[in-house]
């Protein structure tokens, strides 16, 4: 599921931002790359570790737990903790890759399988041109460029790439999840029962059809859930 989400940050979780980021150290993207990703990465990428790196990925995550569509649409297990990009000048492209099915959380004791694929976009789209996440899907290409502050998540078994930015500087947050409900189908599912719930509920109130059709979504979830 290809979905958009708007406003994880707003305008004052926006500015913070820039402003850490505009402080911040950074170094070659290909450092943390796998092999065949590394030959296509060219971007800068914010310093793990640096005092910077934690306050963003504290902002990202406090913004993420806070709000309840990305809970329904990626029904989340486990969150690798955010990194951070910068596209401009010679460090400009990603091209077309396969995000790695495994990856370490810090400290490289616990595994997590990458579900789903994030990208948080941090720059005004006015800021720069080109910078396109290109995602290959079953209907064709997607291209996407979103407001600053809004998030795409998308299926981490997709070959997508960025376009050259070829003015200005695109920052973006980056990370990917562990669903507790791992296909991709199903997640789907769930989320279109849900959000037709919410939006029966705001119309009809609570009857007993919909304490019924709830139940079914939670027996589905406990059904495919792994916690």
């Amino acid at each position: 599921m290809l979905l958009k989400i708007p406003q994880i940050l707003d305008d004052a979780d926006l500015a913070r931002a820039r402003e850490l980021l505009a402080a911040a150290p950074w170094g070659d993207g290909r450092k943390t790359a796998g092999r065949q990703a590394a030959q296509v990465k060219n971007n800068d990428q914010l310093q793990a570790g640096s005092e910077q790196h934690r306050a963003l990925q504290a902002l990202v995550l406090q913004a993420l737990e806070a709000h309840p569509l990305f809970f329904s649409a990626t029904l989340p297990k486990r969150v690798l903790p955010p990194s951070f990009n910068r596209y401009a000048g010679a460090a400009n492209a990603y091209g077309s890759h396969v995000d790695q099915a495994v990856r370490y959380l810090p400290g490289g004791t616990q595994r997590v399988r990458t579900d789903i694929s994030c990208t948080l976009f941090l720059s005004d789209p006015a800021d720069y041109d080109g910078g396109e996440l290109v995602i290959d899907t079953s209907f064709g290409e997607q291209r996407i460029k979103l407001a600053a502050g809004d998030l795409v998540v998308y299926p981490g078994t997709s070959v997508h790439r960025v376009e050259p930015v070829t003015r200005g500087v695109r920052l973006a947050s980056f990370f990917w999840i562990e669903s507790m409900v791992r296909a991709d189908e199903q997640r789907r599912l769930l989320y279109e029962m849900d959000m037709s719930l919410m939006a029966l509920r705001g119309d009809l109130g609570e009857t007993p059809e919909l304490v019924r059709l709830t139940g079914a979504y939670h027996n589905l979830l406990r059904m495919w859930a792994d916690t």
